[in-house]
């Protein structure tokens, strides 16, 4: 299994795989996606190396899991800290590892590059996640996020 960061210059079915897998999160989740407005996310998210990225676990040619983060600036911590929107691995492959593997892949990439916090959100209930970040020493926040949607 190899676990990378995903580059513009990607293969267009490597491309195509991570949007085929985001809308199976999304369509587990039960909120009804496009496939069209998916691929355009994935592909703007890989143009944009200093403001996001994907990076995924792949067994041989199959995507099975990903981990999509944004990048941002924080004056609270003083730099650069990540947010990670999105950690999903296929359904057949969980409980092997592979989630914990993207994170610490993430968090060496992170270090390395000088992000000085990782943050995230999970579902207050989904308390398998909420073990394996906790796990890596993630820690809680309390917060309540908004959205404003156009």
């Amino acid at each position: 299994m190899k676990i990378y960061r995903v580059t513009n210059d990607a293969e267009s079915h490597i491309i195509e795989e991570i949007a085929h897998l985001f809308i199976q999160q999304r369509t587990m989740d039960g909120e009804p996606e496009e496939h069209s407005r998916t691929l355009a996310g994935v592909k703007l998210a890989l143009e944009n190396p200093d403001k996001s990225g994907i990076i995924v676990a792949q067994e041989e040619d199959t995507i099975i899991g990903l981990a999509f983060f944004n990048l941002g600036i924080s004056i609270r911590i003083g730099g650069p800290y990540l947010w990670l929107n999105e950690l999903y691995v296929h359904e057949e492959y969980r409980n092997k590892g592979i989630a914990r593997k993207l994170l610490l892949h993430l968090i060496y990439w992170a270090e390395r590059d000088g992000i000085k916090s990782i943050e995230l959100e999970t579902g207050i209930n989904n308390s398998v996640t909420k073990h394996l970040y906790n796990s890596l020493d993630f820690h809680d926040i309390i917060s309540k996020r908004y959205a404003f949607n156009f």
